[in-house]
């Protein structure tokens, strides 16, 4: 085993302080020139092929319509603040003003300040209190916690129901 080892340099001659099988700088230098030379060329060819497609469009009709027409209903807002403010000032007509909503059985509307007032000075209806506590057979819990009705830590499959 011992001879098949290689040969270990010696660190104090400063010429066996780096390898002899290093990458090859000037083949890397004439690479990266070559590939920054071929993107320019890349790039002009681009730029020509692009002004070229463009005269030749140039001279054609425009293939788009010159007049627009807009797609069957329903389509989208086109001034969706106006629409807002518009549907917020309907709102707050409804909210503010009487009106009628069935005349001919007597349903107004009223405005919504209104209607807070008169329910603050009639009050909500409510169910008449009897003087008899109503008796039942509900259970008031005396400690916390549900006592024999929690299931035990083993769960219910475990067979430790009380």
């Amino acid at each position: 085993m011992a001879e098949n080892s290689p040969k270990l340099p010696d660190l104090s001659e400063p010429e066996q302080r780096h390898e002899r099988t290093d990458v090859n700088a000037w083949a890397v230098g004439k690479f990266a020139i070559a590939l920054i030379f071929l993107g320019i060329a890349s790039l002009g060819l681009l730029a020509w092929l692009f002004h070229y497609f463009q005269s030749m469009e140039a001279g054609r009709p425009s293939p788009l319509p010159t007049t627009v027409t807009l797609p069957p209903a329903p389509t989208l807002e086109t001034s969706e603040v106006m629409n807002l403010r518009a549907m917020r000032a309907a709102e707050d007509e409804t909210l503010d003003t009487y009106s009628w909503v069935d005349q001919s059985k007597g349903v107004v509307r009223i405005p919504i300040s209104r209607a807070i007032d008169l329910l603050a000075e009639r009050g909500l209806p409510s169910r008449p209190q009897s003087a008899v506590p109503p008796t039942g057979t509900a259970s008031v819990p005396t400690e916390s916690g549900l006592g024999d009705k929690m299931i035990p830590p083993g769960g219910p499959l475990s067979g430790e129901l009380k």
